[in-house]
């Protein structure tokens, strides 16, 4: 005779009863439960997901829910999902949850599905690295996201990059690259490895069916780009350029017939058209073909194989390539280059909105690029950046109007203008190595632009002003200031911060309140003693021309003190008294500044800039007269 649970439960006391009867309900709640897991539309959230590994079952998924349902135990047999849908569909900033284990590898490479979890609208925005530019990245996505677009990828050249957006909860891939961690610099071998990755990249995601935004991860987005694409449907590419003259003057294409600088690729859009995916295939073939082809180079040498006629009278599109391709040229105006956006202000100049800004046309490499964001306050940095140990030191600079505007503007007069304010930022520099405070760098004007090649002052046909803001690279070697140098030779490190960072919204509250500021006054006169007092509205009167000794004094105690600012820094700093210290500042801050560039009909044709100009009487601006002389001062 069969065993009848119900039989039996029927026949025994009122505890068996109760226990039998709680089992059996138990066991109906749990079996919904699991054909409920197992059958649902709905996807397990992303944190569940990736506590997985390939060898889990569904009850570690259901274990975890322990505050939704009860812990129960499924069969075996069921097979968990993949890891792609819970890592690339999860909200982006959104990190794994305490316990997490690092996904396999293999998890992370580039597939059709994977890309197809983050596209929204058919477009895909993707850039790519390596772990030396991962605060770029992050500063590229928080832009994106700032802007409600979240259908983005970042490609992982290395795997400490890949782990590390993992877990910051950035939607990433593996481009199998095995690249090095380091800034590799501009032009080297491994640079023009990365822009061959780049090719392959769009050669592979084009297949996939996807609009693609390419990006480089050293330009950040201002405003979303995806419906002034939408404008141009027929257009199988679009791409940025190296443009300096404006072609338009609104928010059209650049026309085509006029745009003769480079095609530059590090913004361009693709549709995968079958003359965009013939473009890529050849373009790839080019490169791998010959490794000392530069990407970029590349892809205009093949572009421009045929060029025109336009494929109608008001799109501003052009047949390029092999005639089957339509062409567009972003408009530098919007679509900004390192020159357009902050040497010429092109966009300010015509009232119109930037969509993009890319860090080229600068001359102090990763470091450079990154300040320049910085100074435009696009740049995305940790807290702790705005709240330095020992505080900060700024200072109002003092130009007469007559290095400014008056005049012609020549080399000495830009000259004249640059060694005004460098004199200034010695003594800057000086008195913050002596507070150990970082230095504030104040904006600094020039009247001639810096390029690569002889030129005769700016551009002709551009927009910039003169004189104008010119970036701190155009002037000084920031990577060289920001660079770690031995102490024995050269002191202590002096650390700096942009110009604008004390208008920066992400100051904190704690740096903005404490603030002191100093007025220098002639020395003996009344009230005006090295002191730790102030007047009653909270202003130090400190003696002009005083020595290290006096300012050790008087500043011993605002060490709490986050901010102090000068007045004027004129005539505040009359030198060092340890000669050592002196010596190795000279040391340091000497190989601050740089060039400008450059002469007409001269070679060489830079002239370099002097920290202690104002100590050589017969100092001029003019380039070496023999490669002998041809070194820095």
């Amino acid at each position: 005779m069969g065993w009848y649970p119900l039989q039996d439960v029927s026949n025994s006391k009122p505890l068996f009863l109760t226990i039998y009867a709680t089992i059996l309900v138990g066991i109906f709640f749990s079996s919904f439960y699991v054909f409920s897991a197992i059958y649902s539309g709905k996807p397990a959230d992303f944190n569940t997901w990736l506590t997985l590994s390939p060898s889990s079952s569904l009850s570690n998924v259901v274990s975890s829910h322990r505050d939704q349902a009860p812990n129960v135990s499924t069969p075996t047999a069921v097979e968990p999902a993949p890891y792609p849908p819970s890592k690339q569909t999860r909200p982006i900033w959104e990190v794994p949850h305490h316990g997490t284990k690092m996904p396999p590898h293999k998890s992370f490479r580039l597939t059709k599905t994977l890309v197809q979890q983050r596209v929204k609208d058919n477009v895909i925005i993707v850039t790519f690295g390596n772990y030396a530019f991962m605060d770029f990245i992050l500063t590229w996505v928080k832009h994106l996201t700032d802007l409600g677009l979240s259908n983005l990828l970042v490609g992982a050249m290395d795997t400490k990059l890949l782990e590390a957006l993992f877990w910051r909860g950035i939607p990433v891939f593996d481009m199998g690259s095995h690249m090095s961690t380091i800034d590799v610099g501009w032009g080297s071998p491994t640079f023009h490895k990365m822009g061959r990755e780049k090719v392959i990249l769009i050669d592979a995601i084009l297949p996939f069916g996807y609009e693609l935004l390419m990006c480089d991860t050293d330009m950040v987005w201002l405003k979303n780009p995806l419906p002034y694409f939408a404008r141009f449907p027929g257009a199988d590419v679009l791409t940025s350029s190296d443009q300096v003259v404006p072609t338009v003057v609104d928010d059209s294409l650049d026309v085509w017939q006029q745009v003769g600088a480079a095609y530059n690729i590090g913004i361009f859009h693709w549709r995968p058209t079958r003359a965009a995916k013939k473009l890529a295939k050849e373009w790839r073939e080019m490169l791998l073909a010959d490794d000392k082809i530069w990407d970029q180079n590349g892809f205009n040498e093949i572009v421009r194989r045929q060029l025109g006629p336009s494929v109608d009278d008001g799109s501003g599109l052009a047949y390029a390539f092999d005639g089957n391709l339509k062409l567009g040229i972003l408009p530098a105006t919007i679509f900004c280059s390192g020159h357009t956006f902050f040497v010429q202000g092109m966009y300010q100049q015509l009232r119109l909105e930037p969509y993009a800004v890319h860090t080229t046309f600068q001359y102090a490499g990763t470091e450079g690029k990154r300040h320049r964001l910085r100074e435009a306050m696009v740049f995305y940095d940790p807290p702790e950046y705005y709240d330095s140990p020992g505080g900060f030191l700024s200072f109002k600079p003092a130009i007469p109007k007559s290095l400014l505007l008056d005049g012609e503007h020549t080399i000495e007069s830009h000259f004249y203008l640059v060694n005004y304010q460098i004199k200034q930022i010695r003594s800057a520099l000086a008195i913050a190595s002596l507070l150990n405070r970082t230095l504030v760098m104040p904006p600094l004007w020039c009247r001639l632009d810096r390029l690569w090649f002889p030129h005769p002052g700016v551009l002709v046909g551009s927009m910039t002003r003169q004189p104008f803001l010119c970036p701190l690279d155009h002037v000084f070697e920031v990577n060289i200031m920001l660079k770690e140098l031995p102490e024995e030779e050269f002191g202590h490190g002096i650390n700096i911060r942009e110009y604008s960072f004390l208008e920066n919204p992400s100051l904190p509250k704690q740096v903005k309140e404490s603030w002191l500021d100093v007025q220098l006054c002639q020395g003996g006169s009344q009230d005006c003693n090295v002191s730790n007092s102030t007047t009653p509205s909270g202003v130090l009167r400190f003696p002009k021309n005083s020595k290290e000794e006096m300012f050790k004094s008087a500043f011993s105690s605002f060490k709490d003190v986050k901010v102090i600012q000068f007045s004027t820094i004129q005539d505040a700093f009359a030198g060092f008294t340890d000669k050592t210290r002196e010596e190795r500042f000279r040391n340091r801050v000497k190989r601050y500044v740089g060039i400008w560039c450059c002469v007409e009909n001269h070679s060489p044709g830079h002239v370099y800039y002097d920290m202690y100009w104002d100590e050589k009487p017969s100092w001029k601006p003019v380039p070496p007269q023999s490669p002998h002389d041809d070194h820095p001062p």
